[in-house]
């Protein structure tokens, strides 16, 4: 018999807290991207950075309703983290290497934060293994690993939303 080391009434509220920010996050992100839809298409830095923005707030959330499913174990979870940010650091990862090769602004793009997420997004697979494989501190791995990446998204939605003002400012000096 297989002893379960995840005690969902030990997780939930931090489940619940994590993936309502998330929630909350996603819909302010979509709603200022709608309203900037134009400029955002135009340049392969702001499609990209919007991109991948979009898909780390949406899997914190993803990866936070399905560890609330009941019923579940330690290796469910783990299986269901992996497979959601396994994805996500796909997106994230390609996303800077596609706005460079579409000729996005190198000013805007950064190496090291690009670095930074993608190392959440992986720290968060490696928790999720270690998790699988009957290891509870993979579960803090990926659970503070989930929360760090916060920073890169939050400064990533907030880049974009400078990045469109910038431009839009630009669009006024030359009457565009």
């Amino acid at each position: 018999m297989v002893i379960d080391i995840f005690r969902p009434d030990q997780w939930n509220n931090f489940f619940l807290m994590v993936g309502g920010g998330a929630a909350a996050l996603t819909g302010l992100v979509f709603v200022a991207m709608s309203i900037n839809l134009h400029t955002i298409t135009s340049d392969p830095t702001h499609k990209n950075r919007a991109i991948g923005t979009l898909t780390g707030f949406s899997a914190v959330f993803i990866i936070c309703a399905l560890a609330l499913i009941g019923n579940q174990n330690h290796i469910s979870v783990g299986i269901e983290w992996l497979a959601v940010s396994i994805p996500a650091t796909f997106i994230y990862i390609r996303g800077y290497f596609r706005a460079v090769k579409m000729g996005g602004n190198i000013a805007m793009l950064s190496i090291s934060r690009t670095i930074f997420g993608t190392t959440c997004y992986l720290v968060q697979a490696i928790g999720s293994i270690l998790l699988i494989s009957g290891y509870i501190v993979g579960l803090y791995i990926a659970s503070i690993s989930m929360v760090v990446s916060f920073i890169s998204l939050i400064s990533g939605a907030w880049l974009l939303i400078i990045g469109i003002h910038e431009d839009q400012l630009k669009g006024k000096k030359y009457g565009n």
